[in-house]
């Protein structure tokens, strides 16, 4: 039974007929729509605790190398002071023992030097 046919069986023109038809397929169109709504609010309620634990995750993640990088930078802050009042100490070191034994020191000197040159040369 086509369209025509059931609009004169319900005694009903053609107008009616497509109208009513209309009407349903918009109800229809209404009530998908508010479906695919609710399963879109149904999947971000679901998803959002999940999003929020890796977004916490993440936080405290960057929270804990943040706190590692700023150890590790007060650690290299310490052992370069500690690095360079060493090397303080060596100068000042050498420096006495140039200045209350000098022979000794340049044979020392010489001595390294001639050795160095051996070693380089020998290459």
């Amino acid at each position: 039974m086509n369209i025509n046919e059931a609009a004169a069986t319900n005694g009903e023109g053609q107008q009616g007929t497509t109208h009513s038809q209309q009407s349903r397929m918009a109800h229809g169109v209404d009530r998908a729509r508010a479906g695919a709504h609710q399963g879109i609010d149904a999947a971000s309620d679901a998803a959002g605790p999940a999003v929020e634990r890796m977004v916490a995750g993440a936080h405290a993640t960057v929270d804990a190398l943040g706190g590692i990088a700023t150890h590790a930078a007060e650690t290299l802050d310490i052992k370069g002071h500690q690095l360079g009042n060493a090397r303080d100490r060596l100068l000042k070191g050498t420096g006495d023992y140039v200045h209350a034994h000098p022979l000794a020191s340049l044979g020392m000197a010489l001595a390294a030097g001639y050795l160095l040159s051996r070693l380089l040369s020998a290459r």
